[in-house]
């Protein structure tokens, strides 16, 4: 039986790309419904719906009987014998329905329910196609610009960009025409919501692997991506082709693939260095424009940089970014340090300060320490005069502390000596 309520929904199917299977089913779960409220029963009644030619037929299985007293289950043998004389009673007698028999008002209420079914699945049908989509970058138009979030027209769906997934110096218009990354899909109470982001180290890569087909093709791998969205990026790459020079290739002749990405993302500075899985030359590389003079790695993924004091600055980066960004590529904390900063602390390191000798007395130490000396070498250094103008020293006091602190540099002048006899003697 062909009827409109098929034929439309057959139309559906095809606008909206519903499964007609499970179309089928929710025309089943309607007339079933219809049935159900106009006969108070569905167990003796039998529906089959077919999409393709929009029909649907209702039977309705009756037992045959002398005397009717449930005229849902059962009919009359004379009325059954009229449509097949040999039926007797006992036998089944299966018997069309009419749906347009249902009435005006059911039928309106199931054409209110199959639309509201119709919705339920089409929303389903998105977040099933989206939901597998996540990390894929969309392109559609601005269609509305709240305090909060841009709506963005995709494929007959309204996706969210929200203001904190937008590149802060970035400013959007209507009908523009823009591009994320889909970033989650979660189903709601209004039905699926797809956010979308422009500002997802993710977004980064696949602007990459559209601008670099040797990424694409696996020639090259991102092998790490740290952001600060609108300013400044770092991507770390590294080729599988020895003859393929991985930065090269991301950078393009004249600069022209890394500005087409650079463009996109409102001119965020971004820069491509060579991964490696050695930390101190990753993390030197990682520092650039900076050339660290020297990386010392350090335990629970910490890392000192020695700089060229003329290039401080360029390590930290404008409000410490370089550095930051720097520590989120490679994973380790790192600490930058003036070279010249470093040598003096390394000077300090090696002298021997006098609180480390045991030997002087806490009287002598306290003196010493009053006078303005902090290691043997300043003490030496000084002389034997010089203490004596010093109050509270005697000469015995001043052997004693020369002799102490002489003992310690003992065995070095010894080998500098040993050494000068060689040469003589040679």
């Amino acid at each position: 039986m062909n009827i409109n309520i098929v034929e439309a929904v057959t139309q559906i199917a095809k606008e909206r790309n519903i499964n007609r299977d499970v179309l089928s089913k929710i025309l089943e779960n309607i007339f079933l419904s219809m049935i159900k409220r106009k006969y108070g029963t569905t167990d003796n009644f039998d529906i089959f719906v077919n999409m393709e030619k929009g029909e649907v037929e209702i039977y309705q299985a009756k037992t045959i009987v002398e005397e009717v007293t449930d005229p849902v289950t059962e009919i009359h043998i004379d009325k059954a014998k009229e449509v097949e004389p040999d039926l007797e009673v006992g036998d089944e007698f299966v018997e069309i329905i009419n749906p347009a028999d249902f009435g005006r008002r059911l039928i309106t209420s199931a054409k209110q329910s199959l639309n509201q079914k119709i919705r339920e699945a089409e929303k389903e049908v998105l977040f099933e196609e989206f939901k597998d989509r996540i990390g894929e970058i969309i392109v559609g138009d601005v269609r509305q610009i709240n305090r909060d979030e841009i709506l963005i027209s995709v494929e007959h769906m309204e996706v969210s960009l929200s203001r904190s997934e937008q590149i802060y110096n970035e400013r959007c218009h209507r009908g523009d025409t823009i591009r994320a990354v889909i970033k989650e899909v979660k189903q709601t109470n209004r039905g699926p919501e797809v956010i979308v982001s422009r500002t997802d180290p993710t977004f980064l890569i696949r602007l990459f692997e559209i601008e670099v087909p040797e990424i694409y093709d696996g020639i090259i791998e991102i092998k790490g991506v740290a952001r600060f969205p609108g300013d400044r990026a770092k991507v770390a790459v590294a080729s599988n082709d020895k003859r393929i020079d991985a930065v090269g290739a991301c950078v393009g002749l004249k600069g022209v693939r890394i500005q087409a990405i650079v463009k996109e993302l409102n001119n965020e500075k971004i820069d491509v260095i060579n991964w490696s899985s050695e930390p101190e030359i990753f993390i030197s590389r990682a520092l650039s424009p900076a050339k660290p003079s020297k990386i010392i790695v350090e335990e629970d993924h910490k890392a000192t940089a020695i700089i060229p004091d003329d290039q401080i600055s360029l390590a930290i980066g404008k409000g410490g970014q370089n550095r930051q960004l720097a520590s989120m590529l490679v994973g380790y904390e790192i600490t930058t340090i003036k070279e010249s900063d470093w040598e003096l602390s390394q000077q300090k390191e090696e002298k021997l300060l006098l609180t480390e000798v045991p030997e002087l007395t806490k009287s002598n130490l306290e003196k010493l320490l009053a006078a303005g000396y902090e290691s043997a070498d300043e003490v030496l250094d000084a002389g034997k005069e010089v203490l004596r103008e010093l109050k509270g020293f005697g000469e015995k006091t001043i052997d004693k502390i020369f002799n102490i602190l002489n003992s310690y540099y003992e065995e070095a002048p010894q080998m500098e000596n040993n050494e000068s006899t060689e040469i003589n003697t040679d």
